[in-house]
């Protein structure tokens, strides 16, 4: 049985004396350890390599009093294990030497028991897990369909992915098939990740703001809806759209347990648009931890007070930067475990 429940029983909607925090890439840059891992091995090695895995997954947890642990890993192992080979470049980040760009490239792409050729992520949850000890809960997580056809098109990061939605546009018969595949592959990694031990997942759907309400729905919504209703059956689903504060409602009344969101739209407006049910998490602006601590504390518990303690997660809008300061981090915390109303 877990120790701390907080996560969980915000998820499931009930009661607490005050809502669970964690933040969004808390096992990433901004800690001078993950650094320190960084300059001995690469990338995808670190996320290859399920005891490295485990250990920067347990960094913060080391360090704050967070509610939950989230597994250090990347969205793009799922296209790698269809056959997409990304790489992460310096200076550039994701990378991707031939981007999909036709029919047979989509056709080609193997996905025939592409969750097995992620064994190694199951590996570092079990890990996780064990070294955990029921303190708190493990999140796992994917990326959406749509951000992953993203950067598989693109191939690399963009502020506003061109070339990914003219594809789309000039061929959706194409683009269907590439995000059925992505979507076909998701769940079943996302099945076998709560299979190992994760205690609830998130789906990221970094890019679905760069499309108008009706395009979302198209090509991002209805294959994130697939997975939600999937794995509905089996743990809790958060669903975070970066930008997609038009498409609340629809969410709203998904299975997912809980909805994430940046912070484009206030506490009060969320709520509204999602009928004031349903579990948010966020939404404080990453920029802001680069700000004062005292701030900080001050800005966060107003949050809180505007979202409520019910039904509420904190997190960021997006995950934290690698700027951000240890002490200010702690201060966001801080600010959450000390809610008193």
């Amino acid at each position: 049985m877990l120790k701390n429940t907080l996560l969980l029983d915000a998820l499931q909607g009930k009661e607490v004396k005050r809502p669970p925090v964690w933040m969004m890439r808390q096992a990433g840059r901004f800690l001078p350890e993950f650094r320190d891992l960084k300059d001995k091995y690469d990338f995808f090695t670190r996320c290859r390599t399920p005891e490295l895995a485990a250990e920067i997954t347990l960094m913060p947890i080391k360090r704050f009093p967070l509610d939950a642990a989230i597994l250090f890993s990347d969205i793009l192992v799922v296209p790698q294990a269809m056959n997409i080979p990304f790489e992460m470049k310096k200076s550039v980040g994701p990378f991707l030497e031939n981007p999909i760009s036709s029919l047979e490239d989509i056709q080609k792409l193997d996905t025939t028991g592409a969750e097995d050729r992620l064994e190694y992520v199951y590996k570092a949850i079990k890990i996780t897990k064990e070294q955990l000890n029921d303190e708190l809960p493990l999140l796992g997580f994917a990326g959406s369909p749509w951000t992953i056809l993203c950067y598989s098109i693109e191939g690399k990061g963009s502020k506003t992915f061109d070339k990914a939605k003219a594809f789309c546009f000039k061929n959706p018969n194409w683009a269907h098939l590439l995000l059925q595949k992505i979507t076909d592959v998701t769940i079943k990694y996302l099945e076998k990740k709560v299979e190992s031990g994760v205690n609830a997942v998130q789906i990221f759907d970094s890019w679905g703001g760069l499309l108008s309400p009706k395009d979302y729905e198209e090509f991002s919504w209805k294959y994130i809806n697939q997975i939600v209703e999937a794995l509905s059956l089996k743990t809790d689903v958060i669903v975070f759209g970066k930008g997609c504060w038009f498409a609340l409602k629809t969410m709203s009344q998904s299975k997912a347990s809980a909805l994430g969101i940046d912070w484009t739209i206030s506490p009060q407006k969320a709520r509204e648009f999602t009928g004031g049910k349903i579990t948010l998490q966020g939404n404080f602006d990453p920029a802001k931890l680069l700000s004062d601590p005292d701030k900080i504390y001050a800005e966060v518990q107003q949050m809180i007070r505007e979202f409520g303690v019910q039904n509420y997660i904190v997190n960021l809008g997006h995950g934290i930067l690698p700027n951000a300061s240890i002490k200010n981090a702690e201060s966001f915390i801080k600010a959450v475990v000390e809610f008193k109303g």
